[in-house]
């Protein structure tokens, strides 16, 4: 008996590889694909979305736009077309959460500096403060590469607009107005059809990780087979 196992060994061991593979294989091509929820305004905190499309429940996409960076030139979404990006709110002024928040873009500009497929953009929501000149100051400050993280200053019914109705990520200001914002530490994260994936704690490392591993979730979406 033990002749005949020394006799086969190496066929057993070689057949054993070959199951392996072939389970994995199959493992392979039955296990789904993971894929990241597309948001609604009607899947997201009241408090967050305006009173007009807080029951929305499908079709919901981010809307044009046209804002000046800091550099002094106009983006619209026509300079994100077939990119992923991820948008968030902030004030250059700000010493609360902005700081964390401004890291945490830091992080995400080093992971994918070298990775066309994805931008970063942060819009002022105190737009009579942060002009173009002082964009440009606070930009030199954080490190920011031009081509990847642009900063955006604009009308303020526009920054209130895609806060509340389009990136679903800022709150009302209680008393100060109907145009002004409370901005969250949320970071939105968009794909390539202007779709909300994702939202993350700009504060919090943790999620900030979560997103860079969502990030290569959603580029799969966009693979060749």
């Amino acid at each position: 008996m033990l002749k005949f196992f020394a006799k086969y060994k190496f066929f057993a061991v070689v057949m054993l590889i070959l199951s392996a593979i072939i389970i994995t294989l199959i493992y392979q091509q039955l296990k789904p694909t993971p894929k990241l929820p597309v948001y609604q305004p009607s899947m997201v905190t009241a408090d967050l979305v305006d009173t007009t499309i807080q029951y929305v429940r499908k079709y919901h996409k981010i809307g044009d736009f046209k804002l000046i960076n800091q550099n002094g030139d106009t983006i619209t979404q026509a300079d994100f077309k077939d990119k992923i990006y991820v948008a968030d709110f902030f004030f250059t002024t700000c010493q609360s959460i902005c700081i964390d928040m401004a890291k945490s873009m830091q992080t995400l500009q080093k992971e994918f500096k070298n990775d066309d497929e994805i931008k970063l953009l942060s819009h002022s929501v105190t737009p009579k403060i942060d002009n173009v000149k002082q964009l440009k100051k606070y930009a030199e400050e954080k490190g920011v590469i031009d081509e990847k993280w642009q900063l955006a200053t604009g009308d303020k019914k526009q920054i209130y607009r895609l806060a509340r109705k389009e990136y679903l990520a800022s709150k009302t200001e209680g008393d100060g107005g109907p145009y002004d914002l409370v901005h969250t530490e949320n970071f939105v994260l968009v794909d390539k059809e202007r779709r909300i994936r994702g939202f993350y704690d700009g504060t919090n490392p943790e999620e900030i990780e979560q997103l860079i591993d969502d990030i290569a979730i959603l580029k799969l979406e966009y693979e060749k087979p």
